[in-house]
């Protein structure tokens, strides 16, 4: 054995004595031979494999080919895993464990003896959990997301997973669309391996962390099937190994201008909301100064470039075979919207990464000189006395004709109340309506789930209407559409105005004022608020407890208030 004093993972496997003869023998009962104790680094794979996760199902496979790029380069690979997060089908979502699987995965980083680490991850929370995790502990990192499903395919056309829902279950209501129709529809929308191939929080978040660096070029949009999905983790391998010898840690990579470049990517790319909480979460991990305003400020000159579902017509596929996320960089780049100097994981710079990336179709990729829609239609934020902490839209999936709007309110304290009542012909609203669904924030749900964008009411549905403006605290999917203001802060559980709402209450959306007002005086919200009572707490007991009890408001990042900032990678103490 080489004893290399740089390394972590030296203090179990190069360890004299009791210790190191534990450490080394209990890791030859696998197979081993001694020589991957000769002060090689020590790269963990974080997997979040799991068949409770369908979109992640697949990296058991991926984490394969990690496993043969960390050999290639002289690394010892150890696999470990770490909870999986499926939108699909955890409950009341899996918002809910994002902070647990970061607490989990940074505590399991620190405990072990690992010198770097490589992130398999895919469906949404995944991504920014383990995000997170690799911040707090800072040992050379570097991210593989699982890609992207092969595009859906009904009665000759093109369907996204997660897009194609929405719009099936608003047919399916108003009688365009038959229950055998959409049964038949659900094994044409997801049909291999990988996550929702809309642009919704899981693709969002892969390029988020291929814009932020921590992800090698064109990962974000490889299909989970192809080829070059593996060809990709293999590489992702030999880089870790480099990683390590380099000292090149994630504080580095995600600095400030990094996360200026994913904001302005997201913009362009028509991104999820939900980016704004992750980033957020991600950059308070890192000590990173970032606030929600920044995300309507970096914004507002990019212009949306990228034609895909929700927002336009195209899907991850074809966004892959365009020139993926390099192409759309590239032409922020060209348009000073891009901090080229940032530092990535391949160890140059993101602007000489994607200086001589190509773009195929122009019809999925556009121009800065002809964009599929101009700048200043990416998440704007506004803010109001119903959002005195800030709330989100995404201006690229909303009606046009709505994003100036007065209506009255129509109140409902959760989404359980509204669809009770949804298909009541007699249900007093019209198209100038606002929808209020209110505690579905982080405490109130618990975990803010993905319901804000409820179906609208039948009869209207029925009458031709198709969108109409809602407003809650909670959170929309990334692959949703429609004019939903999102994330208000404070939510209603918190005491927010949000819960002093009442129906009949006139509202006022201003989008390009950046504003909501709910149209009620001051003497009055006071005198609300005197007789508002909180509701009860979730849970008296676990994670659930723990979280509504620390978890901080969407504007914060929704992480919890003990997980900010980050503990480092010090050796812990001895175990025997």
């Amino acid at each position: 054995m080489t004893a290399n004093s740089g390394l972590r993972s030296t203090q179990w496997f190069g360890a004299t004595g009791r210790s190191g003869m534990a450490h080394r023998s209990w890791m030859r009962s696998q197979g081993f031979t001694p020589e991957v104790f000769d002060g090689r680094p020590v790269i963990g794979i974080a997997t979040t494999w799991s068949e409770l996760a369908p979109c992640n199902v697949h990296l058991h496979r991926v984490a394969e080919s990690v496993k043969r790029g960390v050999w290639q380069e002289g690394g010892f690979p150890l696999e470990f895993p770490a909870m999986a997060l499926g939108e699909t089908l955890l409950r009341p979502t899996a918002m809910l464990y994002r902070n647990l699987l970061a607490m989990e995965a940074e505590e399991l980083m620190r405990a072990n003896p690992l010198d770097g680490v490589v992130l398999l991850s895919g469906c949404d929370k995944t991504t920014p959990g383990l995000l997170m995790a690799a911040a707090s502990v800072d040992l050379p990192a570097i991210m593989v997301t699982g890609g992207p499903m092969l595009n859906g395919k009904y009665r000759g056309t093109d369907v996204g997973s997660g897009t194609a829902v929405w719009r099936f279950e608003e047919d399916l209501v108003a009688g365009r669309m038959t229950q055998e129709e959409c049964a038949f529809a659900e094994g044409c929308m997801a049909r291999s391996n990988g996550h929702c191939m809309t642009m919704g929080t899981a693709s969002t978040m892969a390029s988020m962390a291929e814009a932020l660096g921590m992800q090698l070029p064109y990962s974000a949009s490889w299909p989970a099937v192809d080829a070059r999905r593996y060809e990709t983790a293999q590489r992702a391998g030999q880089v870790a190994v480099g990683l390590v010898r380099r000292d090149l840690r994630p504080s580095a990579i995600m600095t400030r201008a990094a996360f200026e470049n994913a904001i302005r990517v997201n913009a362009a790319i028509g991104g999820s909301t939900n980016a704004v909480i992750h980033l957020l979460a991600l950059a308070g991990r890192l000590g990173v100064p970032l606030t929600l305003d920044d995300f309507d400020v970096l914004a507002r000159d990019v212009p949306t470039l990228l034609n895909l579902q929700p927002s336009g017509e195209y899907l991850m596929e074809d966004f892959c075979y365009a020139g993926g996320l390099p192409a759309v960089m590239r032409e922020l780049a060209e348009h000073d919207l891009l901090n080229g100097d940032a530092i990535t994981v391949t160890g140059a710079a993101i602007g000489a990464n994607v200086a001589d990336a190509p773009c195929w179709n122009r019809e999925v990729i556009r121009a800065v000189a002809e964009p599929f829609q101009p700048a200043g239609t990416g998440t704007a934020v506004l803010r109001g006395n119903l959002a005195p902490g800030g709330a989100v839209i995404k201006q690229s999936a909303s009606s046009p004709h709505l994003l100036k709007h007065r209506g009255r309110a129509l109140v409902f304290d959760s989404p359980a109340d509204y669809y009770a009542v949804s298909n009541d012909p007699d249900l007093d609203v019209d198209e100038d309506t606002v929808l209020v669904v209110r505690y579905c924030g982080p405490r109130g749900y618990p975990g803010m789930p993905e319901v804000s964008n409820v179906a609208l009411p039948r009869k209207l549905l029925l009458r031709g209407v198709r969108d109409m403006v809602r407003i809650c605290d909670g959170r929309m999917s990334g692959t949703a559409y429609g004019t939903v203001v999102l994330h208000v802060a404070p939510e209603a559980a918190a005491g927010g105005p949000l819960a002093l709402v009442r129906t009949g209450d006139w509202i006022t959306l201003d989008v390009p004022a950046r504003t909501l007002t709910l149209e009620v005086s001051d003497e009055e919200l006071a005198a609300r608020r005197a007789r508002w009572q909180p509701p009860a707490p979730h849970a008296s007991r676990g994670w659930t407890r723990l979280y509504t009890e620390h978890v901080l408001q969407a504007g914060e990042g929704a992480d919890l208030d003990f997980l900010v900032g980050a503990s480092g990678h010090e050796v812990p103490r001895e175990s025997h």
